[in-house]
């Protein structure tokens, strides 16, 4: 059986631990739109930018 010939340190193990969390994203879903979305991230829906709820910002029409 395979023996370690250096002990890994704690970050070195820590640094390939640290992908686990991207296997499957966890989605959220907003209160007031009821738009599944990330969780701590804005988001557009049907031309308005949202985050916490409320509207962030609009977006523009160009005539």
């Amino acid at each position: 059986m395979a023996h370690p010939k250096r002990k890994t340190s704690k970050s070195r193990r820590d640094k390939r631990r640290t992908h686990y969390k991207s296997l499957a994203p966890n989605l959220v879903i907003c209160p007031t739109t009821g738009e599944a979305h990330l969780p701590h991230r804005a988001f557009w829906h049907e031309g308005k930018l949202y985050y916490k709820g409320k509207v962030i910002m609009e977006k523009e029409v160009l005539v």
